[in-house]
């Protein structure tokens, strides 16, 4: 989940629409050849792809179903907030263990067994539901065990990729591979809602049923051997694993794009509170509660193709700064609306600002991190991601608690845009940055 809303990772060269051209050595021309589906010639793939979408698309039914379970129980914002923390406090206690894992052990293993810990977490909730809920601690605990699958699914699923096609095709594997995610984004909130009006054991049901096949699709892909992982030369296995963040800090461009993100979405994160607008402000029940979750996925997904087409050329570092202040104007936009269209429009708009700003600072993050720390440095930034992401759902449900949904939606739009005019100010490089594909020191 991005969630604040959903994140999307977008691959930063290769598009799964492009061609590529192959030399006909016979006749010494140059063929164009469609690969734009090429990662789908290599069944391992297909499973893994076919696995990741159907695992996304239950999570992300199943979390609407739980938001707005948890609400009609309850009638506390709070409650709201602390599924968030629930699913996120799993991946910080076990940030040390699970990339290791994902190195030491069978990658498609790992995976499996995090796909199957979703799946009891579906059956868990399933059975609640059936036998009447009558308090959210059960469900909370529940969500505990699915952060801890979804912190040993995402290292090992990433992991485990490179391994299932040529490296030719990895760029296209990785284009698809987005794409699963982001899909799963856009149509499992729609869904959740949908079958949570019919019936709130409808979507854990589903979830069980999707979950498994899921589990099967991984025991399809055949098993890869791999070599034990080797250290960097001179360095002890402290300096190893802290080195991403001794990095980050010595490099004012890359934490000021990463601290810009986690306090923006940190401050400005609205979807823990979207079922108390569906209900209290909107009035639109189950079903709309689904699509005020899709709308900025959906609007990320447009401005991503936008961007694909058209790419930032010039001033990157302003056009990334302007974004994170449009994400909040629409997010302030949404707090004060109670009008569905213009409600569900400001998610939309909230979510293409979004991608604009995440567009800029994951090229720039690739850009100025060395190979040799890239992935240390890379799992610092999905932690931050994930911080932003829990922790304003947190801070979102606390805050309604106290002075109201409305009050807490517009407070955090008003400090997304403070934070990009400070962080403009505190981190003049990052501002300064004209074109991606140049390292401004």
């Amino acid at each position: 989940m991005r969630q604040a809303y959903g994140r999307f990772d977008f691959p930063l060269q290769t598009s799964p629409m492009s061609n590529s051209g192959t030399t006909d050595e016979s006749r010494g021309e140059t063929v164009l050849r469609d690969t734009r589906y090429e990662a789908f010639t290599f069944a391992p793939y297909r499973n893994f792809w076919g696995a990741r979408f159907l695992a996304a698309f239950s999570v992300q039914m199943m979390a609407v179903a739980v938001g707005w379970q948890i609400y009609d129980l309850t009638r506390d914002p709070l409650d709201l907030g602390l599924i968030g923390l629930s699913q996120f406090a799993p991946s910080v206690v076990l940030v040390l263990v699970t990339g290791a894992a994902a190195d030491r052990y069978g990658r498609r293993s790992i995976m499996r067994l995090s796909v199957l810990l979703f799946l009891m977490v579906a059956s868990g909730l399933l059975a609640l539901t059936l036998q009447g809920l009558t308090s959210p601690l059960p469900v909370f605990a529940l969500l505990v065990l699915l952060g801890v699958g979804r912190a040993f699914y995402g290292p090992a699923a990433s992991s485990l990729v490179v391994s299932l096609v040529p490296t030719r095709v990895f760029p296209n594997a990785v284009a698809w591979n987005s794409s699963a995610w982001q899909v799963a984004m856009i149509t499992g909130p729609v869904a959740g809602g949908l079958l949570y009006g019919l019936g709130a054991a409808i979507p854990y049901a589903l979830a069980v049923l999707l979950l498994a096949l899921a589990a099967l699709l991984i025991t399809r892909i055949p098993h890869v051997e791999r070599k034990a992982e080797q250290g960097v030369a001179g360095e002890t296995k402290a300096q190893q694993i802290f080195a991403g963040f001794r990095y980050i800090f010595s490099q004012p461009v890359v934490l000021g794009a990463i601290s810009l993100d986690l306090f923006a979405v940190l401050l400005g994160g609205a979807v823990a509170l979207l079922p108390v607008f569906a209900r209290d402000v909107l009035d639109l029940g189950p079903w709309g509660l689904g699509l005020l979750r899709a709308a900025p996925g959906i609007g990320a997904v447009a401005m991503a193709a936008w961007i694909a087409a058209h790419p930032i050329r010039d001033h990157a570092g302003l056009i990334m700064f302007a974004g994170v202040a449009l994400f909040g104007v629409f997010t302030l936009t949404f707090g004060f609306s109670t009008v569905a269209w213009l409600s569900i429009a400001s998610l939309a708009l909230l979510g293409a600002a979004d991608m604009v700003s995440v567009q800029v600072r994951e090229t720039l993050i690739q850009l100025w991190t060395p190979d040799h720390v890239r992935g240390r440095v890379n799992a610092v930034n999905s932690l931050f991601v994930g911080a932003s992401n829990e922790l304003g759902e947190m801070r979102a449900g606390t805050m309604a608690a106290f002075i109201g949904a409305v009050p807490a939606v517009v407070a955090g739009g008003a400090g997304a845009i403070a934070v990009a005019g400070l962080w403009a100010w505190m981190f003049p490089a990052l501002r300064k940055i004209r074109r991606l594909d140049e390292r401004v020191m």
